[in-house]
């Protein structure tokens, strides 16, 4: 986690059971840094208030991990918040011996006075865990919360671009850079589509020969393609690959049509596919929030996100379908068939995605919702991505949701969500809410 700090705060007083706090401090350590090599930990436990001064001192966290080895008074929670503004995880230990003798720890009386201090403080939105160190429950929500907070830190350096605008009727794909930059830290530049066109279209077919190379290596079928169009594809990639690399992008959101067909001649669907598989969130229809979605589920997961509509349903199987036109990243698809090159199915021009992709056995659904008060919330669903083959023409994913996926379907049309998903790799859906709760965002789980 590069540049990312998580303070071990272990606090507590003398007059408890020290031998017992020390082997519950040691066994903390240990996990922690198993977890996250980088967390930063005191030599020895902080029983005092003097000493918890000393150690904060200097210190710049983007997350706190607040344990109460013992019990200790509301005045160490407030010294903290005092030189803080980072996310907080209150962890709360589970008392070691119940044998009618005496209490040793004492932890979840301090936990109650260190979170009555963070309400005090207008703190209300904090994680919680209790347990001991080697506890599961304990081990996922602070992976969980470790992965938030380096998400919510590194939101703070992303450059995220939109390429036109929505198409008429899209506009929930919209953001205001103010919005973006206020809320999550993020950077929004924007560039009219007809300038990376009109840059494509200053190019060579002799500038563009490694980027035609590039998507032939990467793709199945392109030699079906008409050769004009498949030189007019690597115009594009090269276009929209210089402009990301000169302008540092992250993500970007990009208009596709009609533009790229009517004032283009050439979908942009393929160059979408490719920067997703170069580490660039890319999303179509120009859906902002729909860019940061595949944003943050790539950087959980290490690798590009399914990007599409919710198009059908299959009670018995309890499977929910999504597609889209053909601008997934060619590394998803199905190893039997590779990344195969089809067309647009709507305007019958190529080159476009058109593959089914490969099963997974744990996936997330995602979403960034924004509701029209200007307030967000996130979709969060997990399952399993089954072995089916292309369900239409264009890019498709089955997920077994282990939600009734009719419920799901259902609830989520009713609650108003955009139509468009992320299908992440892996089961991130802890992470994702404790992130929506360091935003204080709500959260609609299935």
């Amino acid at each position: 986690m590069n540049g990312f700090t998580a303070v071990y705060v272990p606090v507590g007083v003398p007059t408890f059971h020290l031998e017992s706090a020390r082997e519950q401090f040691e066994r903390s350590v240990a996990m922690l840094r198993a977890a996250e090599p980088s967390v930063v930990c005191p030599e020895d436990m902080l029983l005092s208030l003097d000493a918890l001064r000393a150690y904060l001192e200097g210190l710049q966290p983007d997350l706190v991990i607040f344990q109460n080895l013992t019990f200790a008074n509301a005045a160490y929670m407030s010294e903290l918040l005092r030189r803080t503004n980072c996310p907080v995880l209150l962890w709360t230990l589970r008392e070691p011996v119940i044998d009618g003798g005496r209490l040793r720890l004492n932890s979840l009386t301090g936990a109650y006075s260190a979170a009555n201090a963070m309400r005090a403080f207008g703190r209300e939105r904090f994680a919680y865990c209790f347990g001991a160190p080697e506890e599961e429950p304990v081990v996922r929500c602070i992976k969980a919360n470790l992965a938030a907070a380096q998400l919510k830190k590194s939101m703070r350096s992303l450059k995220l671009s939109a390429v036109g605008h929505t198409p008429q009727g899209f506009g929930f794909g919209r953001a205001l850079d103010s919005e973006l930059m206020s809320v999550f830290g993020v950077e929004l530049e924007a560039i009219e589509a007809r300038e990376l066109i009109d840059r494509a279209k200053s190019y060579t077919d002799e500038d563009c020969a490694d980027y035609l190379r590039r998507t032939a290596e990467a793709t199945t079928g392109l030699d079906k393609t008409p050769t004009r169009n498949q030189l007019d594809h690597a115009r594009l990639f090269k276009a929209y690959s210089d402009y990301v690399r000169e302008n540092g992008i992250g993500a970007l959101a990009s208009r596709c049509w009609p533009d790229f067909f009517t004032a283009f001649g050439t979908p942009v669907c393929t160059v979408l596919s490719l920067l997703n598989d170069l580490g660039v969130a890319a999303a179509c229809e120009a859906d902002i929030y729909g860019a940061l979605s595949m944003w943050l589920g790539m950087q959980l997961s290490g690798e590009p996100v399914f990007f599409g509509d919710p198009v059908s349903l299959d009670e018995g199987e309890n499977t929910v379908t999504f597609w889209h036109c053909g601008a997934a990243a060619c590394s998803l698809a199905r190893r039997d068939t590779g990344a195969e090159v089809g067309v647009h199915p709507n305007r019958k021009i190529g080159p476009a995605m058109n593959f089914g992709c490969e099963a997974f056995p744990e996936a997330t659904i995602f979403r960034i919702g924004r509701e029209p008060d200007g307030s967000f919330r996130f979709f969060l669903a997990e399952g399993e991505a089954l072995d089916k083959p292309r369900q239409f023409i264009g890019t498709s994913i089955v997920v077994k949701t282990d939600a009734a996926c009719r419920e799901l379907v259902e609830q989520s049309v009713k609650a108003g969500f955009e139509p468009h998903f992320v299908v992440i790799k892996g089961r991130h859906a802890a992470a994702l809410r404790a992130l929506a709760d360091m935003f204080g965002f709500a959260v609609c789980a299935f």
